[in-house]
């Protein structure tokens, strides 16, 4: 049986009105952010389920927002976000969107900026946790509690052992790992989820591996 948490009774620190419809999809819109890798200039945002119907009342919509400006739960100035959008000439727009057998409180976010563009798919899952289940079209896991280290490779054998074996040398350890891919022989996405955050050396070195293509690390968010 999981363990429940303190956290997990009284909520996050945060501001309101919900932790499931505010705080979360603030930590919704900053994880696109920073998977993005930089400030997003434009926003498709995808409303899901419960989103899509009580987004106006629980300012899911102006939470989203604050999170793709780089804002977290508990920033002070969420409820200027829409303002504060427009000022810095970020981008945006809402539509309902049926995205399948998910969570209620899901959203689909393809956001663009200087750094180039990625579609991600998430839910607010309560007390401001949340869970990424698909980033570019490969599913995922993310909940942002640990260190995550993404590379994009081709579909080879021996690629996940030689990226695993980088981190082993670097002493991280990985605590979750996925790979996804849409087809075989093709493009794969490696997600590490580690308990430390990984150096600088230990990224050089993946980026190394052979048919690696592209290597990002993930603070926690």
């Amino acid at each position: 049986m999981a363990q429940i948490g303190l956290f997990d009774i009284v909520g996050p620190i945060m501001v309101g009105p919900s932790s499931s419809h505010t705080a979360g999809a603030v930590r919704l819109g900053l994880a696109a952010r920073r998977i993005l890798g930089s400030e997003v200039q434009r926003a498709q945002i995808e409303l899901h389920g419960s989103f899509a119907a009580t987004y106006w009342g629980h300012r899911t919509d102006v939470a989203l927002v604050a999170g793709l400006l780089g804002m977290g739960m508990d920033d002070e100035r969420i409820p200027e976000a829409l303002e504060l959008a427009a000022a810095s000439g970020l981008e945006y727009t809402f539509a309902a969107a049926d995205l399948g057998d998910v969570h209620p409180n899901s959203v689909r976010l393809q956001v663009e900026g200087s750094a180039g563009s990625i579609t991600l798919c998430g839910s607010s899952i309560g007390g401001g946790r949340i869970n990424i289940f698909e980033l570019n079209g490969f599913e995922v896991s993310l909940d942002g509690t640990y260190s995550v280290l993404l590379t994009r490779h081709r579909d080879a054998p021996g690629v996940i052992a030689e990226v695993t074996k980088v981190l082993a040398v670097h002493g991280i350890n990985i605590a979750f790992l996925n790979v996804s891919r849409k087809a075989r022989g093709f493009e794969a996405l490696l997600v590490a989820q580690t308990d430390d955050p990984i150096p600088d050396l230990a990224v050089e070195h993946v980026r190394r591996v052979s048919q690696v293509l592209a290597v990002r690390t993930l603070p926690c968010f």
